[in-house]
């Protein structure tokens, strides 16, 4: 069997947003997964049953350790001589690729699932473009995980147009609806969850699910909500993910009101999102940029209308009044808009909620990724 690397940052995107993938590889190649943290690197060995190998690899810039896991993974793919090596996030891919290149590996693949360079500014934005560059230029073929994404690569002019492809209609793994259903989450357990969290019947819960960092719309998301708060007293804002202070830490005020607004409710990382989603009546998502959200689709698959940035991902998984509603970034009160509209006109919400499974089912089946992600690496 050929042998395909799949490379990442960190475990937690072999883990979870890549989650059966690497295990359905394995039916067609030698999957080996390479990213940082060895004990992770462990656990998924044990789950996709693949070979590992661990890089320490940093999501800041860091110039020496860079150089160090670049010349550890070039003298690895130089032993293993795969046929594919497959990165995804940036720094995997700068890394990924160079090695990659260096090592003559014939097949250089790069998955872009957002750009951070987008919302970066002087000095950092002009570095985040050259590591950007470069790994386009090593690689032999760059998969966008959005149609917006893939314009906007191409309007930036890094690469040649022949080298962009976007695999299916979007996403880089599709969603496991059989997984992603309403009916599967007990009544029980979710009645039990509410009164854990002290949401009552009556209440209207707003859910967000990811990094709790300002890049993801936090600051806006909790200001509109505080101001909706005031007049609502049957209204929750469910904030479920990790805080990330040392990259992109929140403002001082938003850290205020969701330390002393007793309507929001924080949750911290959760390893199954399901039954925080089923509790919950609306999504709001307010993100400065994307390449294609999963929490998005795993929302719409639960049958939770969304409130979602007029961002590429987003904007092609919500149709503006469709199975959500579609706003501006960085709007506090178009943010604030929205959530009202959902609370006070239930009649917009639930025909909304028809909607929404059958337009992931339709596009986005995980089943569906998979075998043309294998059709692109077959062809090669």
């Amino acid at each position: 069997m050929k042998k395909l690397v799949r490379i990442t940052t960190v475990p937690e995107s072999l883990n979870v947003l890549l989650k059966g993938q690497l295990l359905f590889m394995k039916q067609f190649f030698e999957v080996i997964a390479i990213s940082s943290d060895e004990e992770k690197m462990l656990e998924l060995k044990k789950k996709e049953g693949v070979s590992v190998f661990t890089v320490n690899l940093t999501r800041k810039i860091t110039p020496l350790k860079d150089l160090k896991a670049l010349i550890v993974m070039y003298r690895y793919l130089k032993k293993e001589k795969p046929f594919i090596v497959h990165t995804h996030t940036p720094k995997a891919g700068i890394i990924g690729m160079l090695a990659a290149k260096l090592a003559k590996v014939p097949h250089r693949l790069h998955t872009v699932a957002g750009l951070p360079l987008l919302e970066a500014k002087g000095t950092k934005r002009i570095i985040l473009n050259l590591v950007e560059k470069t790994t386009y230029q090593c690689a032999t073929k760059v998969y966008p995980n959005s149609f917006g994404l893939k314009r906007i690569i191409e309007n930036m002019n890094f690469v040649p147009k022949t080298k962009l492809k976007v695999i299916g209609k979007g996403s880089s793994n599709g969603i496991n609806t059989k997984y992603f259903k309403y009916s599967n989450i007990p009544l029980k357990l979710q009645e039990n969850l509410k009164r854990s969290l002290g949401i009552d019947e009556s209440d209207f819960t707003f859910i967000y699910v990811g990094r709790i960092v300002g890049d993801k719309g936090i600051n806006e998301l909790v200001e509109a909500f505080n101001k909706l708060s005031i007049t609502n007293v049957n209204v929750k804002l469910l904030l479920v993910g990790k805080l990330e202070p040392e990259l992109d830490p929140l403002r001082t005020i938003t850290q205020e009101i969701i330390q002393n607004n007793r309507q929001i409710i924080t949750v911290g990382y959760q390893q199954d999102v399901r039954p925080y989603f089923a509790i919950s009546n609306g999504l709001v998502f307010p993100s400065y940029r994307e390449g294609f959200p999963n929490v998005v689709m795993q929302s719409c698959a639960l049958g939770l209308p969304a409130i979602a940035s007029n961002i590429n991902g987003c904007n092609e998984i919500i149709k503006h009044n469709y199975n959500g509603l579609i706003i501006p970034i960085k709007d506090v009160q178009e943010i604030f808009n929205a959530m009202k509209l959902f609370v006070d006109d239930r009649l917009l919400l639930n025909r909304l909620k028809i909607n929404t499974r059958p337009s992931i089912t339709d596009n986005y089946e995980q089943e569906f990724i998979w075998g043309e992600l294998l059709k692109e690496y077959k062809n090669l």
